[in-house]
């Protein structure tokens, strides 16, 4: 009987391993990498197991007939094959592709740096970054002059990048054009930028390379994008060596609209009482300005958003004429400016996203220069090089602009964006010396643009547009094809590149004199390596820029200027290594030449040097409730040029040419939080301090030279070095958490 039953058992379990089929097999990606983890299913059955360290699996199952062999991993694809289970064991070697993650997928950074507060961006200054560093003074193009690209020109304002003039950096607003954002060139004197970093919430700085989106910038973008919404309502007031001021925001109860509004006020008299200038100002610099914004969601998400922006503001002031030490040149200077910009961003479903934005500003300069005597009283001497600087100017400008861009999500996080923008500019200028000239510019400029965002996988991405232009007063138009690389290398590290051509309309001056010109053109090819994760940034860059087309002025106004720029630049920030210690280094080297305006062939630019550097330091100290900010910023010397016409070769001669000495200037700025550690206090306080060329070196952007060369003076800032005090109140939130939190 036992036997009997021993034999009924054995069958059954022979015939129960005879009906189950082995299943085993792998799972590695596309590049043969093990995937350890992934969950191997037999579809519409419980079997299946996970693979092991090797990524290998191995399971057996009853069933019979045909299946789908699901594999699973976390961050790839999932992957079906079709399998027959009878008697023979099933191998199935699967590979996996890589999920294209918004949070993994490599970005774009060829030419750019980003900050703000999107997933993917890098972020390299942010609002606090721009009113703490030191040498900045609350302007966000002094503090963006610490990276990579950029020169330190003192003596105008405007980003200088790569070989660039101020005038082919543009800046733009929520996707706008910001027609005039600083205010009015001063001779020799830069002046400061509009708009205070605490507006936005993001900061693209393209140093080359950037977006189809973006036109009219031959050399460089500063991409601006406005907050949203405040995180609560308050009120501000500051006051300061310079100006006063006052404000508040105030954030609905149901956080889904505010409205705010601000005035100040800036007189510097007392300030220049204390601190010498260089300049006698007659008429201190003074500014009344005024904001005001209001901002909505909409029903399905979107975002709705207006800013608007008034100055007024005066000068006058007087130098020695170089020419004749018994007279001076005065300049007298008034500005009204308004500025306007409406932007609605929408999710329109199924993919798709819409922007639209729209701008308009006027711009009024009236400018006195007169050449005066000791008793400062207008004078003609009969010298045409001293009598032409008697002049009146009257500028307005007027700009609209529409802009639409509409986004469409392809499969993964690839994307597909087009649209077109509209500007209307028109330009009156009346201009008096002897006579009158009176010159209207009048464009219709239109563009057309679409791109795509290709990502293959989460290591490889491409980025492939192009820009349409017309201008209704150059009555010409362009192409202009962009493209860029990125592809990831390591762990927080990849590598970009970029080519990119780029057209500008030139100059309204240049213009007045010739509107048959045509566009300026630069071309430019990048290439970088980055590494960066939470506490730390690293990134090289190298770059070459052909110029086309550029404006020559001598001996008739042209278009046949040309010129290169080339260079290699390094940043390093590093927020880990020294506990409480933030700090960053760039460098950057740049070999240009162009031949444009009056210059006699290709040489360098007298507003770029090959090498700059700057080192910026901040350390906050809790026990001290203080915040120590340092910045060092070192530029080889600039070239300088005496230039004469000679007109039996019908050009300009260079008659004398030198190197300025090196720049040198060690900033120093502090912030104190008088109530750190009162959490519940409904009032922050934030008192800074700050000091520029801390040192006192002698800083010299270049020289001026008298009508025949035999006279030259050094063109220097108003005063050696610029002190400043400031305390900022706020009433319903606490500033001083935020300082604390950017500077650990």
């Amino acid at each position: 009987m036992k036997k009997i039953i021993t034999t009924i058992v054995l069958n059954m379990v022979a015939v129960t391993l005879f009906a189950q089929t082995k299943v085993a097999g792998t799972v590695k990606d596309h590049k043969g990498r093990i995937i350890a983890g992934a969950s191997i299913t037999l579809k519409g059955t419980y079997d299946g197991t996970i693979s092991d360290s090797t990524g290998s699996f191995s399971f057996k199952s009853y069933e019979k007939g045909d299946f789908s062999l699901e594999a699973k991993g976390m961050g790839y694809k999932v992957v079906e094959q079709k399998v027959t289970l009878a008697k023979d064991p099933v191998v199935v070697n699967f590979i996996l592709k890589e999920e294209i993650n918004e949070l993994k997928a490599v970005t774009v950074t060829a030419g750019s740096f980003e900050a703000g507060d999107k997933k993917r961006a890098a972020t390299v200054l942010s609002s606090l970054d721009i009113v703490t560093t030191a040498n900045a003074v609350g302007d966000i193009s002094n503090a963006v002059k610490t990276l990579p690209g950029a020169q330190q020109v003192g003596e105008q304002e405007g980003l200088f990048v790569r070989g660039g003039t101020g005038a082919e950096a543009k800046q733009f607003i929520d996707g706008t054009l910001v027609n005039n954002p600083y205010y009015t060139s001063v001779p020799d004197i830069a002046q400061r930028g509009r708009f205070s970093p605490f507006l936005f919430k993001g900061t693209v700085f393209s140093t080359g390379g950037y977006s189809a989106l973006y036109g009219e910038a031959l050399s460089a973008a500063l991409i601006l994008e406005s907050i949203d919404l405040p995180e609560r309502s308050e009120v501000d007031a500051s006051i300061s060596s310079v100006f006063v001021g006052a404000g508040t925001q105030q954030l609905a109860k149901n956080k889904k609209s505010s409205y705010g509004f601000n005035y100040g006020y800036t007189n510097v008299y007392p300030y220049y009482l204390v601190v010498k200038q260089l300049p006698d100002y007659y008429k201190a610099p003074e500014i009344h300005s005024a904001e005001g914004n209001f901002r909505f969601k909409t029903k399905s998400g979107g975002m709705v958003k207006f800013y608007t922006s008034f100055s007024h503001s005066a000068l006058g002031l007087r130098r020695p004429n170089i020419d004749s030490n018994a007279l001076n040149n005065a300049f007298d200077l008034q500005n009204n400016n308004w500025y306007n910009n409406l932007s609605w961003r929408e999710n329109l479903g199924r993919g798709w996203k819409m922007n639209l934005g729209a701008g308009f500003s006027t711009n009024g300069d009236m400018i006195n220069q007169q050449i005066q005597d000791r008793n400062h009283n207008p004078v003609q001497t009969g010298y045409w090089y001293i009598d032409s600087l008697n002049f009146n100017l009257s500028s307005g400008q007027v700009m609209s602009q529409l802009k639409a861009v509409f986004e469409k999500r392809l499969s993964g996080i690839s994307a597909i964006r087009f649209g077109g923008e509209y500007w209307y500019n028109n330009v009156d200028t009346k201009f008096k010396m002897s006579s009158l000239y009176n010159t209207t510019l009048a464009d219709n400029f239109t563009s057309f643009f679409g791109e795509s965002d290709v990502y293959i996988t989460n290591g490889l991405a491409a980025k492939l547009g192009a820009r349409f232009e017309y201008s209704s007063l150059l009555n010409k138009a362009n192409l202009a094809p962009r493209i860029s690389l990125a592809y990831k290398t390591g762990k927080d590290a990849q590598m970009s590149a970029a080519y990119g051509i780029f057209y500008q309309k030139p100059e309204n001056m240049q213009l007045s004199v010739n509107t048959r010109l045509d566009y300026t053109k630069a071309t430019h090819y990048i290439i970088n390596y980055q590494k960066m994760n939470r506490y730390y940034t690293f990134r090289v860059e190298a770059y070459y820029k052909q110029y086309d087309q550029l404006v020559k002025t001598f001996p008739s106004v042209n278009n046949d200027g040309s010129g290169y720029a080339k260079g290699i630049e390094f940043f390093w920030r590093d927020k880990k290594t020294f506990k409480g210690l933030d700090y960053w280094i760039s460098y950057s080297y740049l070999d240009t030449k162009r031949d444009y305006l009056n210059y006699p062939a290709q040489i360098q630019p007298n507003f770029a040097t090959a090498h700059t550097a700057s080192i910026v330091t901040k350390k906050f100290v809790t026990d001290w409730k203080t915040g120590f900010n340092f910045t060092f910023t070192y530029a080889t010397g600039r070239p300088y040029y005496f230039m004469q016409q000679n007109n039996i070769l019908g050009k300009y001669e260079i008659k004398e040419e030198g190197t300025t000495k090196p720049y040198a200037n060690l900033s120093f700025s502090l912030n104190y939080l008088p109530n750190l550690g009162k959490p519940k206090a409904k009032t922050s306080m934030v008192i800074v301090a700050s000091i520029t060329n801390v040192l006192h070196n002698d800083l010299i952007y270049g020289y001026n030279y008298n009508h025949n060369g035999s006279i030259k003076q050094a063109v220097t800032p108003p005063a050696p070095q610029f002190f400043f005090l400031g305390v900022f109140l706020s009433w319903g939130v606490d500033r001083s958490q935020d300082a604390i939190n950017n500077n650990l």
